[in-house]
């Protein structure tokens, strides 16, 4: 009998809202992940920052989560893609406000330009709000096409958006 472990992979997820309870809408989105054999390993603190690209719109809380999955790319895009879509999630303009936004920004060490998806994400090096949570629980990880620790993108990374950690725990 094969082990299920040799076919999961560890995957880093980027959830993000800024519209409602943000806090709640990322909460429900690992649990409807999680229905779908994406399991938590690690989370990050919650962020709050500024929106980026598209400023006119509330701030946003950020945390970066390590999953394991069996689901290849592809799959795990399109679990992703329902989950937003089952929380409400409309598209109307690029960065614009949202209930719920899942990146995937590294599947294990895989590198992978398809026309729906690029992994890494191309943004990861641009990002503080990204970088900020993802240091906190991974700052050895290794950007397979940067071959730089995520400690050392944050360090390098240009954004002065102001990122800090919120309590999002209820009184």
């Amino acid at each position: 009998m094969t082990n299920l472990c040799l076919f999961m992979k560890d995957v880093y997820l980027l959830l993000g809202s800024n519209i409602g309870d943000r806090a709640l809408w990322m909460a429900k989105a690992l649990d409807l992940l999680a229905e779908n054999g994406v399991i938590v390993l690690k989370e990050s603190a919650t962020y709050e920052t500024e929106a980026w690209g598209n400023t006119g719109q509330p701030s946003f809380y950020n945390k970066v989560v390590l999953v394991r999955t069996t689901l290849q790319p592809l799959p795990l895009l399109n679990s992703v893609l329902q989950v937003e879509t089952k929380l409400g999630r409309l598209r109307t303009e690029k960065w614009g406000p949202r209930i719920i936004d899942i990146d995937i920004l590294f599947y294990a060490d895989m590198v992978l330009e398809a026309d729906e998806l690029t992994i890494p994400h191309p943004m990861i090096a641009a990002r503080r709000f990204t970088l900020l949570p993802l240091a906190e629980i991974a700052p050895a990880f290794i950007h397979p096409v940067l071959n730089l620790s995520i400690a050392q993108l944050l360090g390098a990374c240009a954004d002065t958006l102001d990122v800090r950690k919120v309590d999002t725990q209820p009184l």
